[in-house]
């Protein structure tokens, strides 16, 4: 059945887009409260709710569904209390983090668990999108005890948003969550404290860092008020994977010490192979993309002149990234382009408008 009424409870990034996404959907009415009555009313002047409740009773005591946008250190309570609000409301929520949450709830037959995978590095309603969630795994956490009426309005609401919706047990979204999102920032910040804490015969690492520090660390310094809650509710499975990190490095060192050359031709190989295999899942054509190197200096409008420039040519832009040198030396702009005719063409372009550029392929084959 389609859902017809909304509400959500937490009008932050997450829950902003929620309620866009489900008004472009055909959702017919959302309402809206937040402990924040500024975010609230932010929320509703962009649309994302028709009603801003003044309270959570008031939010949820029509609704079919509630979705529980709050944060990772609340959604317990927030969650049972709009399960005890809503009589006959069916619950999810938003969080990172699902094994705690899901075996402290009374009530499993009317919560599912959900944790859409995508976000933004900015935050509040303000920057709230309806195509947040456009292509993003969303997780469910459908238990034995959860109503199929229940699963199948969350399942539906879940894919009109744009999202795929993805059945797993709460236990193994937090091992595997541990793995793919919370180690990576934990070894991000690992690592940029590391090369921040030192100076190696009067030089500082950071002043002299190249891409590969940069593009590693992007995650690093994340907002603390979310990623101290995550690491310290998934506290158990993080500390796993960073004994299982610990083994590989260990692993490294011995072939260092060793100098197996052998060891380190395999190692290197497999990690080409599984970044390959990361690729394919964003891109359709990994070997047939390539990368467009365009030098690029400090000042307004450059790129998006050089977007719309491409734009204008039909060249489609898969992806890009820009590695800032600095204000007087500017920096690279590296344009995905999908196949080698694309790229030259891009390429004669830019060289047309005094560019320096320079093109090759995307990935090397494993």
């Amino acid at each position: 059945m389609a859902l017809r009424r909304l509400a959500i409870v937490g009008t932050g990034l997450i829950g902003a887009s929620v309620g866009l996404a489900a008004k472009r959907a055909g959702v017919e009415h959302v309402s809206g409260y937040d402990a924040d009555p500024d975010a609230l009313a932010v929320a509703a002047e962009r649309g994302a709710v028709d009603l801003a409740a003044g309270s959570l009773v008031a939010a949820v005591e029509e609704a079919e569904l509630a979705i529980v946008a709050t944060p990772v250190a609340r959604l317990a309570e927030d969650v049972g209390a709009v399960l005890e609000a809503g009589a006959g409301v069916t619950v999810t929520d938003v969080g990172s983090t699902k094994g705690r949450l899901c075996a402290g709830v009374e009530d499993r037959s009317r919560f599912i668990g959900g944790h859409p995978v995508c976000g933004s590095e900015a935050r509040g309603p303000g920057h709230a999108s309806a195509e947040l969630f456009e292509g993003a795994t969303w997780f469910l956490t459908p238990v034995t005890e959860t109503e199929p009426e229940r699963y199948r309005l969350l399942h539906g609401l879940v894919a009109s948003l744009g999202a795929v919706p993805v059945a797993i047990d709460p236990e193994a979204h937090d091992r595997l969550l541990a793995l793919t999102s919370h180690l990576p920032h934990a070894l991000a910040n690992v690592v940029l404290n590391h090369a921040g804490s030192l100076r190696i015969h009067g030089h500082e690492p950071l002043a002299a860092a190249g891409g590969s520090l940069r593009d590693m660390t992007r995650v690093a310094g994340a907002n603390p008020r979310i990623w101290i809650d995550i690491f310290m509710d998934n506290a158990g499975e993080l500390r796993s994977a960073l004994a299982e990190h610990r083994r590989r490095i260990e692993e490294l060192e011995r072939a260092l010490d060793s100098r197996d050359a052998g060891w380190l031709a395999r190692w290197i190989g497999e990690a080409a192979g599984n970044r390959r295999k990361l690729l394919e899942e964003a891109f359709s054509d990994v070997g047939g993309l390539q990368r467009v190197s365009v030098h690029v200096p400090d000042r307004p409008g450059v790129l998006s002149g050089i977007t719309q420039a491409l734009g204008a040519e039909q060249i489609n832009i898969e992806d890009f990234e820009l590695q800032h040198l600095s204000p007087e030396r500017g920096g690279t702009l590296s344009v995905l382009v999908s196949g080698e005719t694309e790229a030259r063409r891009a390429a004669e372009l830019l060289e047309a408008q005094g560019y320096s550029v320079i093109v090759s392929p995307a990935f090397e084959d494993s």
